[in-house]
């Protein structure tokens, strides 16, 4: 078994929404250690939030998989910019879609460079979040609310109508959900609402797209060692992150990479409509 780190982890604050070039430890998103079989031969990816963390290992997953790959992101220009380098190392192509995806033309945009390039989606991987962490209900700011839903769980809804179009009877959506959807964190309240949206969202969806032959399901991570910890944490939960789940530590990327490719792949023909947990233990009923 790899020997993962655990926490405590040292202090590294950052500015939202983060840098995985800044984090120690080093996130692990299967650069070294991932090795594909095909499973994804010929395919068209889109995955958002996919310049670092759970993005990057998906990215890097499906193109050793042999899956070409569009990788929308915010502005993280150098983080993205190293994933497509892992993707074009695995010898598929690569598309890079800066924009915020809390704007709509941005999800209708990176939507139609996707299908322009590679002429159909057959993979939609909806994984940007934006989450901010309060003490008390009253920090919560309004604009902050807003932009929590529109990022997370609007820009889904636009991105899979955007989408469906270029999505071929066989093809799948896999929205990131999170234990939060089950496990609410209080402090985390904006960020866990929405994940909880979404795990409905795919639910019902899973249900209107069956007859066309596409599948709907949601992943549902647990601490996952991502840029987005530290920079929208504070310090003594950053050091402790992933402590109090039953494996006592955060999980790594490329840990939850394979259900991304497995919910991807033809394997999964008859699964639709359901939540997938990679929490390290802790249970999701």
């Amino acid at each position: 078994m790899h020997p993962y780190p655990t926490p405590p982890f040292p202090s590294q604050p950052q500015n939202v929404p983060g840098s995985q070039r800044k984090m120690d430890p080093y996130p692990d998103c299967g650069e070294q250690s991932y090795t594909g079989h095909d499973r994804l031969s010929g395919k068209v990816a889109l995955i958002t939030g996919a310049d670092s963390g759970i993005g990057r290992a998906v990215a890097i997953a499906y193109a050793r998989e042999g899956a070409d790959v569009a990788l929308a992101y915010l502005d993280e220009h150098e983080d993205a910019k190293e994933t497509a380098r892992w993707v074009e190392n695995a010898g598929r192509q690569c598309l890079l879609l800066p924009g915020d995806l809390s704007q709509k033309q941005t999800c209708r945009d990176i939507v139609e460079k996707t299908v322009k390039q590679f002429g159909r989606i057959d993979i939609l991987v909806n994984n940007a979040a934006f989450q901010m962490s309060h003490e008390t209900f009253e920090e919560i700011d309004d604009d902050e609310w807003v932009k929590t839903f529109d990022t997370n769980i609007t820009a889904i809804f636009r991105i899979c109508q955007a989408a469906l179009p270029s999505m071929p009877e066989g093809s799948s959506i896999i929205n990131t959900s999170s234990v939060n959807s089950d496990d609410p964190s209080p402090k985390l309240l904006p960020y866990a609402t929405t994940k909880g949206a979404i795990a409905n969202f795919t639910a019902g969806l899973a249900q209107l797209l069956a007859k066309r032959g596409i599948r709907v399901n949601s992943v549902a991570p647990g601490p996952i060692w991502t840029p987005l910890i530290p920079a929208t944490m504070p310090d003594e939960a950053v050091r402790n992150f992933g402590s109090g789940y039953p494996m006592g530590r955060p999980g790594q990327p490329v840990e939850v990479a394979p259900i991304y490719v497995l919910l991807g792949s033809d394997e999964a023909s008859y699964i639709s409509g359901s939540r997938y947990a990679v929490t390290g233990g802790k249970p999701i009923l």
